[in-house]
């Protein structure tokens, strides 16, 4: 790891005092990055990141991701205008489309083209917040507004196959995985990437972040479950499903559930030392930032959290 290589921990706790508890800790141990994700019955990513701009110092905080379909861009706007005057330069805002089964079954909307949905979601961000305003007529959105906020945040994005991927490329100012096997980012994510922004004549390839689980813990089989019990719902989505049988996963299209191999593939886990050697070759291939969310084992899930924490603590001062 080089000084220009974040590492980034997706909080997940079930109060907003849980949450700001774990961003305070995380700045405490050094860690670089606090992410959140609003969905289901989580707190609101923003609402609890006004409160944690002022409460820290240096960590960055971002979303990854908000959902798209639930608010207008210009919503957003408004939120993220109190955290950027509260945190200056201490915030970068992600946002995705999500998923069918989850936008449709919860707010009733009807989730179509959800590439070309997204793309007039961005193109609206990030005229409102990092220039004058918006003046935009599309197929999906209206927005009209004067009051932009001339900001420097990152509007960055989901992505998981192909045409995300050069979505992002052309449009965002970063992309966000989120358990895409190292072989998809080598062959598929960075390679699209690089291609949308060609297809832009952009000045540069908006940056790589790369959403993985991670648990230090030797007991495998207690991973394995735990990425099953904590995590399962992904397999079962269509957009990850799909994704996941693209890399060879073929078990997963009729069982829908973490087979032993994939969690062993996507799992950064094992002792201290096994856990750096798996990080090291994720960042040699060249993606920009890795962001982890922590997985837990055994009857203490503090003791377990602390232990994985600390490691990454330890890896991003030795990089600094």
């Amino acid at each position: 790891m080089n000084s220009n290589n974040r590492i980034g921990v997706a909080v997940n706790e079930s109060t907003a005092q849980g949450v700001l508890h774990r961003i305070n800790q995380l700045e405490s141990f050094g860690i670089d990055a606090a992410w959140l994700t609003t969905g289901g019955s989580r707190a609101d990513a923003l609402t609890v990141f006004s409160a944690a701009a002022v409460q820290t110092e240096n960590i960055l905080m971002g979303t990854s991701i908000i959902p798209t379909w639930p608010r207008h861009p210009i919503s957003v706007f408004q939120q993220v205008k109190v955290i950027s005057e509260l945190a200056p330069s201490r915030f970068r805002l992600g946002v995705g489309p999500s998923h069918k089964p989850n936008m449709e079954g919860m707010f009733g909307v009807n989730f179509r083209d959800p590439l070309g949905h997204l793309e007039e979601y961005l193109i609206i961000l990030k005229n409102i917040i990092q220039g004058q305003g918006v003046d935009f007529d599309g197929k999906y959105y209206q927005a009209h507004s004067q009051d932009g906020l001339h900001s420097d945040i990152p509007i960055m994005s989901s992505a998981l196959r192909e045409k995300a991927f050069e979505l992002c490329g052309r449009v965002s100012d970063g992309i966000i995985t989120w358990v895409c096997p190292m072989q998809h980012i080598t062959n598929v994510a960075i390679p699209s990437i690089q291609n949308g922004a060609l297809q832009a004549n952009r000045d540069r390839v908006p940056p790589l972040i790369v959403h993985a689980p991670i648990c230090i813990s030797e007991e495998k089989e207690l991973v394995r479950d735990a990425l099953r019990t904590q995590m399962g719902v992904y397999p079962t989505l269509p957009f990850y499903n799909r994704m996941l049988m693209d890399c060879g996963y073929e078990e997963v299209e009729h069982t829908k559930v973490w087979s032993d191999r994939m969690a062993d593939d996507l799992v950064v886990s094992g002792t201290e030392e096994e856990a750096s050697a798996k990080i090291d070759a994720m960042l040699d291939t060249g993606v920009s930032e890795l962001l982890f969310s922590i997985l837990t084992t055994g009857d203490d899930r503090e003791e377990s959290l602390k232990r994985t924490i600390t490691f990454l603590s330890n890896y991003t001062q030795r990089g600094n």
